[in-house]
């Protein structure tokens, strides 16, 4: 089970962490991710980790997001700042299991005024 917590309203130029807690019966985990759906959009990879601590991000969100993540808690942070209108969406956390596949938490949302 993922729990996403975190999200809010927030001035643009502002910031926000999101975290994501994975409890119950977690294995393997190999990559932790962060997506984003804004209203009338595709939802699509914001930020990836993996259990090597290797990270990517989407190019949108380059040098204002920073992922992070405990391995010893499973637990998993999303560091926005800078942020802008354009980043108002619901953030879901995603946890991928070897031999197991991909979970997907409930999503928490993000709005950013302007």
């Amino acid at each position: 089970q993922l729990q996403a917590s975190g999200g809010g309203l927030v001035q643009a130029g502002g910031s926000l962490r999101l975290s994501c807690a994975a409890s119950g019966s977690i294995y393997s985990i190999i990559h932790m991710g962060w997506y984003r759906q804004a209203p009338g959009k595709q939802r699509g990879l914001v930020a990836g980790i993996t259990s090597g601590g290797s990270t990517n991000y989407a190019d949108s969100v380059k040098g204002r997001f920073t992922i992070s993540r405990d391995n010893a808690k499973n637990t998993m942070y999303l560091q926005m700042n800078s942020l802008k209108s354009e980043d108002t969406a619901v953030y879901y956390c995603t946890v991928t299991e070897l031999g197991i596949g991909t979970s997907w938490g409930q999503g928490t949302l993000v709005t950013v005024s302007s």
